[in-house]
């Protein structure tokens, strides 16, 4: 079961006054740690904040952009953009039928 896009974003109010929602910091707390725990990710995440994983990483992706976020944990947000970045090159290199160099 996945969540409406249109749902209410507890997150919404907190940017708009420039701070970090307690599930924006849960959040980054958790993407700090999930390592450590047992079992899958994605269970954890659905488990922990009942979301879908889907709907997490569009959440997560939203967060890193935030300059609270950065404020609030600067070598975790510019990490977890390193690796969204790296990401899309690689996909943008596979869809091009290129070698992705980085």
């Amino acid at each position: 079961m996945s969540e409406p896009l249109h749902a209410p974003n507890p997150s919404s109010d907190a940017a708009r006054t420039g701070g970090l929602s307690e599930r924006d910091r849960q959040i980054l707390a958790f993407e700090r740690d999930w390592w450590r725990q047992p079992g899958a990710k994605e269970q954890t995440i659905r488990e922990t904040f009942g979301l879908s994983s889907t709907r997490y990483y569009q959440i997560l992706n939203d967060l890193i952009d935030q300059q609270a976020a950065l404020e609030a944990d600067p070598l975790l947000v510019k990490r977890l953009q390193r690796l969204r970045s790296s990401r899309m090159r690689q996909r943008t290199a596979r869809r091009l039928g290129f070698d992705d160099p980085s």
